[in-house]
């Protein structure tokens, strides 16, 4: 690939509302971990130097023919499925907050789920494509099956709110290759029905988070201790905010996982209101912007991915500001560039770089195959 056509070529106003994002998130996780009193924060160090890395692999994707890499689709499968699976290695995968993903590399912790998930999703673009769209019920019943062992692996874990990721960025890439309606609707109503079957099988805390949930007002029950602060935080931010780095809530520890699952309530705090719609406006621009470009690529397999991408994204930001403001169960899901952690930054970032590569090979006949 010509770096000059790279240059001309990529898309600088989806990098731009990326780097907002991160830029404002970073300021909350300062405030989150009070740098002002203790100075830099090992947080700060590890999301900041974790974004210059995910700037590197940006670079270097824009390098790589994305339709090269979909030859290897199973390969990629097997690839999402090992990396669910070596958390389960003794002396491996480690516990941190109830649940076995993540593996300790010493500096940080590794999420192998998050890498994934990405894997998973190039691997069913690639899949719709090569089964013609999922236009037949057969090729839908072919996705489902795919999707399976991924599931039981997460749940395994637990880790639920990634397992709902997997099954948005499923539906999106299902949705967008021909599923039909009365597929979509037969779906829906099988997860409703499955619902009361699954719940008795999951953890002791995932089960407190849903019943608190669906008894808000009962605090009595432990999951609603951490709703409760995240809108006792919000809501003291009011309209303006009581200024960066001026947060009390978080400051005195009453607000839990501060900097990185709640962050969303720590930046409402300091900024208010005006400070909460301007953090979904970037949010919603980011979205609008990938629909934007899914539907310049020429290529089912590209736009598919794409499309996965958006879903995969678009669940974890609704999630993650839902349950901040007690509108849907606590799941741990982190919010996209804002949230503390390492590995989501590195696994974003290499979403938007494929997205990117994928840009800037948008017109077949070109330099599509270079």
């Amino acid at each position: 690939m010509n770096l000059k056509r790279i240059v001309t070529s990529f898309d600088y106003i989806l990098m731009g509302i990326v780097l907002a994002l991160f830029t404002l998130g970073l300021l909350a996780i300062a405030s989150a971990t009070d740098v002002m009193n203790v100075g830099m924060t090992r947080q700060v160090q590890l999301q900041a130097f974790s974004f210059i890395f995910g700037l590197v692999l940006i670079g270097i994707l824009q390098f790589i023919n994305y339709e090269v890499v979909g030859e290897f689709y199973w390969w990629l499968y097997g690839i999402a499925i090992l990396l669910l699976l070596i958390i389960f290695i003794p002396g491996v995968g480690v516990i941190r907050n109830g649940s076995r993903s993540w593996i300790n590399l010493g500096i940080i912790d590794f999420q192998t789920s998050e890498i994934s998930k990405i894997a998973y999703i190039i691997f069913l673009a690639k899949f719709a494509e090569k089964n013609g769209g999922m236009r037949s019920f057969k090729s839908v019943i072919k996705a489902g099956i795919a999707l399976v062992p991924i599931l039981l692996l997460i749940l395994k874990q637990p880790d639920l709110g990634s397992a709902l990721v997997f099954v948005s960025a499923t539906f999106g890439i299902l949705l967008a290759s021909g599923m039909r309606y009365w597929q979509i609707g037969g779906g829906l109503l099988g997860v409703i029905g499955l619902t009361p079957l699954i719940y008795p099988h999951l953890e002791a805390h995932q089960r407190e988070r849903i019943d608190a949930f669906l008894n808000p007002n009962d605090l009595t029950l432990p999951g609603n201790y951490h709703v409760m602060q995240s809108k006792i935080t919000i809501g003291s931010g009011m309209m303006y905010g009581r200024g960066l780095f001026e947060g009390v809530y978080h400051r005195l520890n009453y607000l839990p996982v501060q900097e990185s699952d709640f962050i969303f309530a720590v930046f409402v705090e300091e900024t208010g209101f005006v400070g909460g719609i301007v953090v979904i406006a970037l949010y919603l621009f980011f979205l609008l912007r990938m629909i934007s470009l899914s539907r310049r690529v020429k290529d089912e397999f590209g736009s598919n991915i794409i499309i996965g991408v958006i879903f995969m994204f678009a669940f974890q930001i609704i999630e993650n500001i839902a349950m901040t403001l007690g509108r849907m169960p606590v799941t741990g899901i982190t919010l996209p560039f804002f949230s503390y952690g390492s590995t989501s930054i590195v696994s974003s970032m290499l979403a938007i770089g494929i997205v990117e590569s994928i840009y800037i090979r948008r017109k077949k006949g070109t330099f599509f195959n270079t």
